[in-house]
């Protein structure tokens, strides 16, 4: 075999014969099988290795495994710690035996307890361990009912065993020999992430525990836990938050990190309590999603080329506002990557930090310890930064710091919670900035709210009648603006658990702090007078930019009536 494995690797100018031969005397030295050498030295990439081992041995070999489905009997009979430890998953099967996908051609003995396992023979098909990784994650998320089942397996004396120490980051799909109220708590998160859930509740009634999932911006019940078993699945959330579980009386803040496959994630974890008993909130937060770029945060070319022109500027504040959980971040995020350089000197001050990005330097508020953002800003200004963001402006003093910075030279970037772009400005002066400073400093204010994108997988145009000419003429809009006279809405399908939406996109309101609106802010002008005269110089609010996502067919009038407000100046 060796000698056909070199024959190919030099005739193909992927390997040199000199380099071939130290890898197999590494391979007597230490026992590593070859093709794990090649990897380790960079010698060749894995997709190169697998074509030739997949060629001398005789096996297929899959280049991708998106399609493939993965025979229920695997993911039933095989522990998934046990798929993802040796990195198999099935990709077929039949009366003969099942096809097995593996990125390790010479893994004989996992394939052999596989087989074993099964009671069926085992054929092994090569794959990149990256296609494995992802089915094996799809197979195991689709095993369905898994919070019904870790009730239907709880028993009255599971209830205690339940403190044994948490892992750095648990993975909560490994739920094999796990007391029931763990496995019920690690079920509870899973379906969480597997459903797009950005929050879960844990709310307390007189006879159940209720969880609830909040996905895409709305609150949906979920399963009822029983009365009985509720003190020891918030135990269990606070052991993992590290929080005190004897203390029941005063609110708590925790975190913990679990993982779902090779992803982590971070939960911010808040108990308060109630009459009820204590009520349970956990924000989930993906630490490996990925940083969205301007060109997909759904601004329409006029604005895109607007905020391209103003994050390019050397010094001034850039303020993104809206409430909690409108995508403010997220915008943010996007920009700071744009801009992001080997030339530039960027910092942020966050609370929390919800994305890593690489070069830049992120720092977590912690007001225990004294660290807020005021005190932040005002340090990291002795770090010779370019590029400042700031999570939040929340008071007098981080709103002053920030304005200095701008006037020094600094670009700042911040969030401030206000209901449009205008009333930016307003709060501002409210933090008794004064009027000159921040004509001076501040370059332009976004506003945005984020809308649920109608679901691909069930979208249906109709002809709008009776209620909804109502509600168009509410966003502005008359059936003759519609294309071809239709809009659009999910009917409701499996891929959206019948709720017509999937995933959101935000919708802008963009104000330039012109020459106008400098003079505006100097004469103390009410906020509803400056976006009055922006308005009329082409600036677009919320709700225009929500009726121009209807007649695109990304998003319907009820979402856009749902999260702006009439329009009124």
């Amino acid at each position: 075999m060796r000698d056909d494995l070199r024959r190919i690797l030099v005739e193909r100018d992927l390997l040199s014969a000199e380099r071939f031969e130290e890898c197999v005397q590494e391979e007597v030295h230490t026992g590593e099988p070859l093709d794990r050498i090649f990897l380790q030295k960079g010698y060749l990439t894995e997709l190169d290795s697998l074509r030739v081992f997949a060629e001398v041995l005789g096996l297929a070999l899959e280049e991708n495994l998106t399609k493939m489905q993965v025979p229920v009997e695997f993911v039933n009979q095989v522990p998934v710690h046990f798929a993802r430890s040796y990195n198999v998953i099935a990709i077929a099967s039949d009366a003969h035996g099942m096809r097995v996908a593996t990125c390790s051609p010479f893994q004989t003995n996992a394939l052999d307890d596989l087989a074993t396992m099964l009671s069926i023979e085992v054929e092994p098909v090569l794959a990149q361990r990256v296609e494995i990784t992802n089915l094996i994650n799809h197979a195991y998320k689709r095993k369905a009912d898994v919070v019904d089942e870790a009730l239907d397996n709880l028993e009255d004396g599971d209830m205690i065993d339940m403190a044994a120490g948490v892992d750095v980051a648990e993975d909560i799909l490994d739920v094999a020999n796990k007391a029931p109220i763990i496995k019920l708590v690690n079920m509870i998160l899973f379906q969480a992430l597997k459903m797009r859930a950005s929050d879960v509740h844990l709310h307390p009634y007189e006879d159940r525990l209720q969880v609830r999932n909040r996905i895409d911006g709305i609150l949906y019940d979920m399963e009822a836990i029983p009365k009985r078993v509720q003190d020891a699945v918030i135990s269990r959330i606070k052991i993992m938050g590290k929080m005190d579980i004897a203390e029941r009386r005063l609110p708590q803040d925790g975190r913990a990190t679990i993982k779902l496959g090779d992803g982590e994630v971070d939960v911010r974890i808040s108990s308060v309590p109630t009459s009820n008993g204590e009520r349970i909130v956990m924000r989930l937060l993906d630490m490996t999603a990925r940083v969205l770029r301007i060109e997909e945060l759904g601004l329409d070319d006029a604005n895109l080329a607007m905020l391209r022109r103003f994050i390019r500027y050397t010094h001034g504040i850039i303020l993104v506002t809206g409430p909690t959980g409108s995508g403010k971040t997220t915008t943010l995020y996007a920009v700071l990557q744009q801009i992001n350089s080997a030339e530039k000197n960027c910092i942020t001050i966050e609370d929390p930090i919800e994305y890593h990005l690489d070069d830049i330097s992120q720092i977590q508020v912690n007001n225990k310890k004294g660290l807020t953002f005021a005190t932040g800003l005002r340090s990291l200004m002795r770090q010779d930064p370019d590029v400042l963001m700031v999570g939040e402006i929340r008071d007098e003093e981080t709103a002053k710091i920030a304005t200095q910075a701008a006037l020094t030279g600094h670009l700042v970037y911040s969030t401030l919670h206000t209901n449009d772009a205008a009333g930016a400005v307003a709060r501002m002066l409210n933090f008794e900035v004064e009027p000159y400073l921040v004509a001076s400093s501040v370059l332009v204010v976004i506003a945005q709210r984020l809308v649920r994108r109608i679901c691909q997988e069930c979208i249906e145009s109709f002809v709008p009648t009776g209620s909804d000419l109502i509600e168009l003429q509410d966003i502005g809009l008359e059936i003759a603006d519609l294309p071809d006279g239709l809009l659009y809405r999910g009917a409701g399908c499996a891929n959206c658990f019948q709720t017509g939406y999937v995933d959101r996109s935000a919708i802008y309101e963009i104000l330039p702090i012109t020459e106008e609106v400098k003079e505006q802010v100097m004469a103390h002008e009410s906020a509803s007078v400056i976006k009055k005269e922006s308005i009329k110089r082409g600036c677009r609010t919320l709700r225009m930019d929500g009726a121009r996502k209807v007649k695109q067919g990304l998003t319907t009038v009820q979402e856009i009536l749902r999260v702006t407000q009439l329009d009124m100046f």
